[in-house]
């Protein structure tokens, strides 16, 4: 939403545009690590609350900036990155809350209906904000954000089943201060990941997708409006088709591993949904058959990305130990994603240099690279039953 905004509001360049979104990305690449090894000790619960207090009361205070209109992009980039910050912590411990809650057995349905309920908020948020911006203001649409953030955290205080928080031993008593701890921490999980292949492959398969995704945005959110003429109501739209498609894409992920083998599916799932973007350079003018035509790319992405989502989420939970959960989620989302703050500021500079068309091509070709990666490895050939969590990686010194 604020990203839009900085386009069609502020009238924000291919370069500012990909550093908004890189500000935004950084806290990924800055704190992933550390937050993974203090949610391993923490409640998911409260750590989720606490993110959604904070995110509400920064595009809360975006609002107000707007109303008093002080809101350009200076503070625009501080409130991206406060929201950034706050959805590290967010991300990391929901991705650590379901295995403490259900059995192992039950983690891919149990995924395929929480991302099916995220996929139901991801079909009219695009479309709303991008409403919000058009017809009224930032302002007004940074505070229906922040209502949102409020429901989410009523709704998870909520949650009333307690959680089986996993009992690390303490550290013996060494004369080492705590962030040497943390640091111990943080090394066992980034152990743990590197001798896993099947992580190992998720790492790479994610850094080489959501760096190029990055880049692909912020071309993306510039050739919409200024390639294709579009509106932001119908840019919104065309982003809020991802929705019904991640929503599909969580339904088929509780019933097609187990049939076709959870390897088979995640390299023909990210293969399917990565390639769609392919058709959308060819797209000329704001007419029906161009706003059709980008509604069924993003449908075909969201369906095959939230496979993929879902698919992978179930793996990684099933072969990490309930001690290492926080840590395995956080180093996957460091190394998958620690890079999308460059991908962002490659995507502004192969818009402006090589023009919005060509830049496309060139981001979906590496988004593909991820399907070849896994399908090159032995995440592609995971049956259609989980596997078991190794034992060695359950010990740690703290």
């Amino acid at each position: 939403m604020l990203p839009l905004f900085a386009v069609l509001t502020l009238d924000a360049g291919a370069g500012e545009l990909g550093a908004l979104r890189a500000v935004g990305q950084a806290p990924i690449l800055l704190l992933s690590l550390f937050v993974g090894a203090w949610v391993d000790r923490w409640r998911t619960r409260t750590v989720m609350v606490l993110s959604d207090v904070g995110r509400a009361l920064a595009l809360g205070a975006a609002a107000l900036a707007g109303f008093l209109g002080r809101l350009g992009l200076p503070a625009l980039f501080v409130v991206v990155f406060a929201v950034g910050v706050l959805s590290v912590f967010f991300d990391v411990a929901y991705q650590s809350s379901l295995v403490r809650l259900v059995k192992r057995d039950q983690l891919v349905r149990g995924n395929s209906a929480l991302e099916g309920s995220r996929s139901a908020a991801q079909i009219g948020g695009p479309a709303l904000g991008g409403a919000l911006v058009s017809w009224l203001s930032a302002s007004v649409a940074a505070a229906v954000g922040a209502v949102f953030f409020t429901l989410s955290f009523l709704s998870i205080r909520r949650i009333r089943r307690s959680e089986a928080v996993p009992e690390l031993p303490e550290l013996p008593e060494l004369p080492e201060r705590r962030p040497a701890r943390t640091g111990r921490r943080i090394l066992e999980g980034l152990r743990f990941v590197v001798g896993d292949a099947s992580l190992r492959t998720v790492c790479l398969a994610s850094a080489a997708f959501q760096f190029s995704f990055a880049a692909l945005m912020t071309v993306h959110l510039l050739f919409l409006p200024r390639e294709l003429h579009l509106s932001g109501t119908v840019v919104g739209l065309s982003l809020a088709a991802t929705g019904p498609g991640a929503l599909l894409g969580s339904l088929l992920a509780a019933r097609l591993p187990g049939r076709f083998g959870h390897g088979a599916v995640l390299v023909s799932a990210a293969a399917l949904g990565d390639g769609a973007f392919i058709w959308v350079p060819a797209l000329h003018g704001s007419s029906a058959t161009t706003v059709a035509a980008l509604l069924a790319v993003g449908f075909v992405f969201g369906a095959g990305g939230q496979l993929v989502n879902v698919t992978v989420m179930a793996v990684r939970q099933a072969v990490t130990p309930d001690g290492m959960q926080g840590r395995a989620a956080a180093t996957i989302t460091f190394v998958g994603m620690g890079l999308t703050p460059l991908g962002s500021v490659l995507g502004g500079y192969l818009a402006q240099e090589w023009g919005l068309r060509t830049s496309l091509l060139v981001t979906v070709a590496g988004m593909l690279l991820s399907p070849v990666v896994m399908a090159l490895s032995p995440l592609a050939r995971l049956g259609r039953t989980l596997p078991e969590p190794a034992e060695h990686a359950g010990r740690t010194s703290d």
